[in-house]
């Protein structure tokens, strides 16, 4: 059996951090400055880190190679199965002219384009987020996006950004529940720890996208039902998570914020002003049923998840599931504890991305599609997804490799053992954890326990330093490969993952550095009343 070395590098922690962190600096080297495909930086970097697991580490080649296969295994199912089945979802209703209805639909409620980012992005990805998670709200905002006259590069830039506050609590809080599985504590103080942190992102997230659509100007003229917006969605976020309900908090924050902005833009009109030139707008008269039909899936969408989540019948759907150790891969950590990441999680009824293909399914007669053009339309999703599922099973992969030896861990020990100054650095190890993983839930699985362990050391808030590493992960989904490609993809920019990296890396920095001001605000006398 494997064993991790935290200090394999001449028995120094700070060479090996400085080793193990090359596979992640020449990933994004080649994503943002040499704007490589991103399928092919993932295959490098995977090699990179197999490379340095091997020689460094010590791990057996075998075992390395089971490591990838396992994270390749774990990037398309369940991720890869959820954005395959959301985008064939979309896919159908374009070919059936459904999303135009649906388009026309969005713009009578406001032909402001900064409006419908907001609303598409923010609100619409809120839910999505809450339902599903993992890339499905950047892959249907995004082609939303592109329906109401967005430009392709800057629908994919803000269906990213805005896929941050509400990532905490997607997929009915399972990073948070994950969270609270690896460091022992309660999922309640977490989640109200959490919703303490996000929805102060929360307001200014629709500031930054309005900003995006249409510079100074549009923040200018939009900031009062932007802004209005956030502080809804943000309350709703902050009251969910700490007094009802954890699991409920993006589902009830996205619904009233959405509501929001329809009674403020009522209240309200703007001067439609757009930031490009859009798609033609006519305003055709659909009838009540062809706008039913273009709302139809996304409604059978809420409906399914919510059914699913109903006791007798998650434990049906959960009857089913097969969860065993993957073949050949043995693997004890520094103390000698044997690691659960090793074991595969074969959900395949109650999976997310199952219950998006029964959405589909019972959309097919709904739409009116016949069933060959449904097949058709599921065979051309594949293909124009080809490239973004190498990237994810090739992320997945590196990451899987970095986890299994010991590499991931030595970087999130040297960051722990920075003392007091963890405050500063316990989110941005969080970051870094979403940026490799493109998944919330895999970065507290990560570092949670680590989370926990530095803050008992440095004399911090367990619950506070656990939670900033969900908080602050949440901004390291829009870099993270795996959602580059996934939205390069869906918006037909397949290969340009380092122009859209490029597009919205300031901006995770920029936000990363709110989350980081905000908990060491939290971990002093300052905020220190907010800690549950």
């Amino acid at each position: 059996m494997y064993r991790q070395d935290l200090a394999p590098v001449a028995g120094s922690l700070l060479l090996s951090a400085l080793l193990a962190a090359i596979p992640l600096a020449a990933l994004f080297v080649m994503l943002g400055v040499l704007r490589m495909r991103a399928w092919i930086a993932a295959l490098v970097s995977l090699v990179l880190a197999g490379l340095i697991a091997v020689v460094a580490w010590g791990m057996p080649v075998r075992l390395t190679a089971d490591a990838a296969a396992l994270g390749a295994a774990f990037g398309f199912f369940p991720i890869l199965w959820i954005v395959i089945n959301a985008i064939w979802l979309y896919n159908m209703t374009v070919s059936t002219g459904h999303f135009d209805v649906l388009r026309r639909s969005f713009s009578r409620i406001s032909d402001d384009q900064r409006m419908q980012a907001v609303i598409v992005a923010f609100c619409f990805g809120a839910l999505m987020e809450a339902l599903a998670g993992f890339g499905t709200p950047v892959a249907i905002t995004a082609v939303m996006l592109i329906a109401l006259g967005f430009k392709p590069m800057k629908a994919a830039a803000v269906a990213l950004v805005a896929n941050t506050a509400p990532v905490a609590f997607g997929a009915l809080a399972t990073p948070i529940v994950t969270l609270g599985q690896v460091t022992n504590l309660s999922v309640d103080t977490l989640g109200a720890m959490v919703g303490r942190q996000t929805p102060l992102l929360s307001v200014i997230v629709p500031l930054v996208l309005v900003f995006m659509v249409d510079g100074r100007r549009g923040l200018r003229q939009t900031w009062l039902p932007a802004l209005a917006c956030g502080l809804v969605f943000g309350v709703a976020q902050w009251l969910t998570s700490n007094f009802v309900s954890v699991p409920l908090a993006d589902i009830a924050a996205s619904l009233l914020s959405a509501l929001a902005m329809v009674v403020i833009l009522r209240l309200v009109p703007l001067e439609p002003v757009t930031a490009e030139p859009a798609e033609s707008t006519v305003d055709e008269a659909d009838s009540r049923a062809d706008v039913f039909r273009a709302y139809a899936p996304y409604l059978i969408i809420v409906v399914v998840f919510c059914v699913a989540q109903l006791p007798p019948v998650l434990k049906l759907l959960n009857a089913v599931t097969a969860s065993f150790p993957w073949p050949g891969l043995e693997i004890q950590n520094s103390a000698g504890k044997v690691l659960t990441l090793t074991v595969f999680k074969l959900n395949w009824l109650s999976a997310a991305g199952t219950l998006m293909l029964i959405s589909g399914l019972i959309s097919i007669p709904v739409l009116a599609i016949k069933a060959g053009e449904a097949v058709r339309s599921y065979g051309r999703t594949l293909r124009q997804l080809a490239t973004a599922i190498v990237t994810v099973m090739a992320v997945l992969g590196l990451a899987y490799v970095m986890n299994a030896s010991g590499q991931t861990t030595t970087l999130g020990t040297q960051m722990a053992s920075a003392g007091a100054a963890f405050a500063v650095l316990s989110p941005i190890l969080g970051w870094l954890g979403v940026a490799v993983t493109g998944s919330d839930t895999s970065s507290n699985s990560l570092f949670g326990a680590l989370q926990v362990a530095a803050a008992n050391k440095a004399g911090l808030q367990p619950a506070l330093m656990a939670a900033a590493n969900s908080s602050g992960g949440v901004l390291g989904k829009m870099i993270s490969p795996q959602n580059l490609a996934i939205a390069a993809a869906a918006v037909g920019l397949a290969g340009q993952e380092g122009n859209l990296f490029r597009k919205v890396f300031g901006w995770s920095l920029l936000l990363l550095a709110v989350m980081c001001l905000i908990v060491v605000l939290q971990s002093t006398p300052v905020l220190g009343w907010m800690v549950p």
